[in-house]
Parts: C-alpha cells; structure tokens; sequence
C-alpha cells in the first residue's frame, strides 16, 4: 500500500476497500451505459468510498484563503474525472491513480480563484513558466534574470516575458480597507491615499504667467531660468550670460516687477 492510497483506508480494511472498488468498477462495465440505473449507483458508491482520500487531500490546502467546504467540493469534483477516466485492465490501484487527479484539480481551482483580476488563461499558464525559469536561473545566476534570458531560456518574445511579469500583478491585491501595517493607530490603507496637494494652489499663478512669460525676451527668461530653476546666484548669471551681476540684478528687478504687475491685472 502506498502513501497516496492511505487516506482512502482509514478506518477500513484494505482488502476489503480494494474488494469493493473493483466491485463498483465492474458493476459500471456492466452496465448498459452511463444512463443505466446500475452504472449511477455504482458512481456513487465509488464516491462515498473514496470521500477520506478526497477530505484527506483537501486539508492539505487549508488556511490558504478558501473554505474547506469548497474545497472538498472541487477534490470531488476531481475523484468524479478520475473515476470516469479509470482503466482498470491498466492494473494501477484507483487510489493511487485518482491522488494526481485530484491535486491536479484543486490547483486548477486555484490557479483561477487566485487571481484578483480575471486574466487569460495563457497568461496564468505564462505566468506559472516565469515563476519556475525565474527560479532556475536565479540559482544558476546568482542573481535575478533579466527579461532576454527569461526570453532565451523560455524561447519567447521578449514583449510575452514582459506581458506575463506585468500579469502577475493581478494575482495579488490589498483591500483599501486593510490595516495599515506601517503605523501604530488603527488607520487603513484608504486613510494613507490622497491628501491636499501643496502645488495645488499655486496652479492659478502658474496658469496666469504662462502668457506673461511668453511676452519675455530670451534673455529675461534666460534669467529667469537660471535663478529660479536651476538655483544660481546673481554672480553665476552675470559669468554665464557675460554681463555684470549689477545688470542682471536690474534685470531681474525689472522682470520680476512686470509679472507682478500684470497678475494683478489679471
């Protein structure tokens, strides 16, 4: 008996469990076809009689977000395939051929309810390949890969290794609700985001010296430039421009002076 088959045992006997699978299997090949009476009950028994391997698998992937009902539910849903695409002349024992079915099934579960935001499926798949050559050559590297060699390593178009590392972002997100982790108090993500904007008030002024600013000469709005965007002295200005820091201090004076002017004006 192997590990995969003892779930299945618990609190049976193994003969005995064996004895009434193959049982149930035979009874369907009998059958006269998947509508027979005979062939329905014999599904169902091979159902109730494999429910601890099912319950056994699901509880494996508990505490990860979803219920345990559900789970049990879609782990059925995988003992069903399994026991529909059985070949008992293959001479493998149900249990330890339905096992991968099963996992397979709850993973499949997962792989799609994981996702906060619904994504292709080729895109899942995509993302799954990342993660592992990610892996792979992380080790091999010593050092996370770029998007060329996850692209050689896959052998996929540089822009699908970007698509899909942009993809995955969609399988996780935080709730705006959610504690913020990075205070003391009781505040939530929501009351972290936005806030007064400090530039905001400025955006009138800002608007108003656009057509003032337009009216300069290049060699004011040179000035201006250099001593209010690129924080040089008056000196700086007068070497970099070639005339005397008493000129451009008149200048400035001068320049400064209209556009006050004419936002009052305006």
């Amino acid at each position: 008996m192997t590990d995969a088959e003892t779930p299945a045992v618990e609190g049976q006997d193994y003969s005995d469990l064996r004895s009434r699978t193959a049982g149930f299997f035979q009874a369907m090949a009998d059958a006269d076809g998947p509508k027979d009476p005979a062939h329905a009950a014999a599904r169902d028994g091979l159902v109730a009689l494999h429910m601890p391997l099912v319950e056994h698998l699901a509880r494996r992937f508990r505490n990860r977000g979803e219920p345990y009902d559900d789970l049990v539910q879609v782990a059925t849903i995988g003992l069903i395939k399994a026991i529909d695409r059985f070949d008992s002349d293959r001479g493998v024992e149900f249990s330890t051929y339905a096992t991968p079915t099963i996992l397979g099934e709850i993973k499949r579960y997962f792989r799609d309810k994981g996702w906060a935001i619904r994504v292709p499926r080729r895109l899942q798949e995509l993302r799954l390949s990342l993660t592992a050559a990610t892996a792979e050559l992380t080790q091999e590297l010593g050092r996370a890969p770029t998007v060329a060699e996850l692209s050689e390593r896959l052998g996929l178009a540089p822009d699908l290794v970007i698509e899909g590392l942009e993809s995955a972002n969609a399988y996780n997100t935080l709730s705006l609700d959610a504690p913020d982790q990075n205070e003391t108090d009781t505040s939530t993500v929501l009351d972290g985001l936005g806030g007064e904007d400090e530039a905001l008030e400025s955006v009138e002024y800002r608007e108003s010296l656009k057509p003032l600013l337009a009216q300069l000469d290049t060699r004011e709005k040179r000035i201006l430039t250099l001593r209010f965007f690129r924080g040089m002295t008056q000196s700086q200005i007068a070497e970099e421009i070639g005339i005397s820091q008493m000129h451009v201090s008149r200048l400035l004076a001068r320049t400064l002076t209209e556009l006050r002017t004419g936002l009052l004006k305006e």
